[in-house]
């Protein structure tokens, strides 16, 4: 009699083991909401990319996503709290609890939509092919590009353009950390061509700026759609958000956000 009550019991522990791993399978829900409402901040990772994210002379950070987070935050009634973070590593900030959210013109995928939550699309984009103005009609073919040295952000789905287009086949491919950090090195001689984000580039490369010697030139590579960040299973955390996106559609405050920093060709209607 005691081996089988034993055995029943045994047999309970085992169901309430599978039953619990299966509901971890299933990816509960987080409690973000709660704590970023806790705390009364949203901890927002974010990189040093204008006109999205940068610095004024003061040493604030401004930009498009900047007042963008600021202006949802209003309506969430909490206050943005902004860190720079390794573009590379942010999955792995995000996933820490370092931070609350990406929101730095993150690229819209498949594979990140898996992993994260991700906001309601606002903004459009296309990489970009930056060189020196002197070399414009240098580049046409991937026998053009032989032994070129050629750069991107690592960890951004700039890399994951160069190896999806032919052209860079025969190109000699290095990671730096940042997009404008590859837009000095081709002004310097140090890299020949870095692929940068349009909406990047409109900005950087604007008349009158600091690199007029160099020019962007569109390939028609993929178009790509940016999004906000969270952690998997908020739904709460991105419900939120999506209103408080869909909110500043309708009163006309991203519109005017994205006037303001010369995105109204690129904002999502």
């Amino acid at each position: 009699m005691k081996m089988k009550k034993f055995a029943k019991i045994l047999a309970m522990i085992l169901i309430c083991t599978m039953l619990g791993t299966a509901l971890l399978a299933c990816g509960p829900s987080h409690k973000d909401w709660e704590d970023i409402e806790s705390k009364s901040k949203m901890i927002i990772g974010i990189t040093d990319f204008r006109p999205m994210n940068y610095k004024d002379g003061n040493g604030e950070w401004i930009g498009f996503e900047t007042e963008f987070a600021k202006a949802v935050c209003a309506i969430l009634g909490v206050e943005p709290e902004f860190i720079e973070i390794d573009w590379n590593a942010k999955e792995t900030e995000l996933a820490a609890k370092s931070i609350d959210a990406i929101w730095n013109g993150m690229t819209i995928t498949e594979q990140r939509a898996k992993e994260m939550d991700i906001s309601t699309a606002y903004v459009n984009n296309v990489p970009v092919l930056v060189v020196r103005a002197a070399d414009k009609e240098k580049y046409q073919t991937a026998d053009d590009l032989t032994g070129v040295v050629l750069v991107a952000e690592m960890g951004s789905t700039l890399e994951e353009c160069i190896q999806a287009n032919a052209i860079f086949a025969n190109a000699n491919y290095t990671a730096v950390d940042k997009q404008i950090t590859g837009v000095l090195e081709v002004k310097a001689g140090t890299a020949d061509m870095t692929v940068i984000d349009s909406i990047m580039a409109v900005e950087v490369l604007r008349p009158g700026g600091d690199f007029t010697d160099l020019v962007y030139i569109d390939r028609n590579f993929a178009r790509e759609s940016f999004g906000i960040a969270f952690r998997k299973n908020s739904p709460e955390t991105l419900k939120k958000v999506n209103e408080a996106i869909a909110e500043l559609k309708l009163n006309g405050t991203l519109q005017a956000i994205a006037d303001k920093y010369n995105l109204t060709d690129f904002l999502i209607k």
